[in-house]
Parts: structure tokens; C-alpha cells; sequence
């Protein structure tokens, strides 16, 4: 999970403004991991969106969102502690508001969604399970969250490359460490706390949703030829996780709740 530094900043907002705005220029590269790899698959779980309500927490610029509503979604919302927006299109809600407390953000109270997104937003919640026990309470009766983290072994390796160490002892390794993002902003210092796949699943237990899909996208076999470079990266570092989480059902959660 990245957090900017506190030290770093007067208001909560300040950092994001910086970096959604260097997100934003690599994702408008021809070689961005994000155009090539994560938002396809993004998109291939999300599925047919026309008619439904989509909520983006940690939306960036709102980029996505106003390509969903441009493909037929009824309700397209997005949202951002950043406020760094694209011009809102008809149809479109661009919210400044902050993922951890979604049924918070101004504009958000007693809604419901067919699909919420945290796309590699997730790790900014201040916490993860009420942050997405929020969010399932927001879910229609047939509504999934779809959400990506990368890989946690890739922040284990690039540790272990660092620190002379091993990639056992930085995957199991607890202690936050801060690191400049040099593809977006390397101004803007953050402060990861590590976690391992058991943390993601048990996070999602704990918050009542289980992963009914996993994928682990990767480079197409042209896209992997026109970019060896970004092959190298994912053949080193691995790359992300995508999860489709549904919603527990009540009785289980309500028998979880009794045994403790």
C-alpha cells in the first residue's frame, strides 16, 4: 500500500495532484504497462457495462470512467482525493472525496452500484477492510468490486535488489520503507507498506467478499514483440493481479460474526 509521506505535505490532496498527473502522462505512452496490459484485462472482467451504475474509487483524472460512460453505462462516478479531473462530460460525476470512507464523499450517501473499481487505487485506503466493507455495502443485489494490487513479489524482489537481502525475507518483511516513484514524479516521496497474498485474501474475508475471478494478464505475443522492454520488466518483476469480488453471503458473515 503507498502512502505519500506525511511530512511531505500540508494537505492530503497536494501529492496525488502531483502524481495523477505524471500517472497520467505514462499511461499515454505507446508502451504503458497500464494501455497494453491492466486496463484490457480491467475491461474483459468488467464486461458488458450498458445500463449500469459504476462507481471508480481513485479515479485519477477520471480517465476511465468517462471511457465506461462512453460505452453505455447508465450511472458513471468517479473518485478522487486529487480533484486533478479531465472537463466532466454529460453523464459523467467527477467527485473530490477519498476512498477509504466512500459512503462519505459528498454526492455518494445511500447510492448503489452495479460495479465499484479500485484500479491499483486500493492500497491508498487508510483501511483496507473498511474500505471495502464500505464499498460492498454499496453493491447492488448482483454487483462485484473489481480491484488490482500488483504483484507482491515484485515489491519483495525490487527490496531484496536494494537491501543485499533475500526474497524470503523481504516478502515476509513488515516494516513500511519509502521509495520515489521515479516513472511518475520522483519530487513526491511514498511510504509502501508491504503485504503478501495471504494479507490480500485474508483483507478480502475480513471485509466479506471472496475473489470468485483471479487473472494475472500479461503482454499479447505482438505486444510482447513490439515492447521487449516491458516483456524484460514483467519476465523480472512479474505484474499485477486483478480480482472480481462478490459479496459473502449474509448467513455466512452473520455466523462469522456469532463465533467471535
Amino acid at each position: 500500500m503507498d502512502d505519500p509521506d506525511p511530512g511531505s505535505r500540508g494537505d492530503a490532496s497536494a501529492p496525488w495532484q502531483t502524481l495523477s498527473a505524471g500517472f497520467e502522462q505514462a499511461r499515454a505512452r505507446e508502451d504503458s504497462l497500464d494501455r497494453l496490459v491492466e486496463w484490457p484485462a480491467q475491461r474483459a472482467l468488467l464486461g458488458d457495462v450498458t445500463g449500469l451504475a459504476v462507481l471508480d474509487a481513485g479515479c485519477g483524472n477520471g480517465a476511465k470512467i468517462v471511457q465506461l460512460a462512453d460505452e453505455g453505462a447508465a450511472a458513471a462516478v468517479g473518485v478522487d482525493i486529487s480533484g486533478n479531473f479531465l472537463d466532466v462530460p454529460a453523464g459523467v460525476e467527477l467527485l473530490v472525496g477519498d476512498l477509504s470512507d466512500l459512503a462519505a464523499v459528498p454526492g455518494l450517501a445511500g447510492r448503489r452500484f452495479d460495479r465499484i473499481l479500485f484500479l491499483q487505487s486500493f492500497g491508498y485506503a487508510a483501511d483496507g477492510v473498511r474500505a471495502l466493507r464500505t464499498a460492498r455495502q454499496m453493491l447492488t443485489e448482483d454487483g462485484f468490486i473489481l480491484l488490482t494490487r500488483t504483484q507482491p513479489v515484485r515489491y519483495a524482489l525490487e527490496q531484496a535488489e536494494r537491501n543485499g537481502t533475500s526474497l524470503g525475507e523481504e516478502y515476509f518483511a513488515t516494516e513500511p520503507f519509502t521509495y520515489r516513484h521515479r516513472g511518475w514524479d520522483e519530487q513526491v516521496v511514498l511510504t509502501k507498506r508491504p503485504y503478501t497474498m495471504s494479507d490480500l485474501l485474508n483483507t478480502f474475508s475480513a471485509a466479506g467478499l471472496w475473489p470468485e475471478t483471479t487473472v494475472e494478464p500479461q503482454l499479447s505475443a505482438e505486444a510482447a514483440e513490439r515492447h521487449p522492454h516491458k516483456q524484460a520488466v514483467l519476465n523480472a518483476y512479474l505484474g499485477i493481479l486483478v480480482f472480481k469480488l462478490r459479496p459473502l453471503p449474509t448467513a455466512w458473515l452473520e455466523e462469522r460474526l456469532d463465533q467471535h
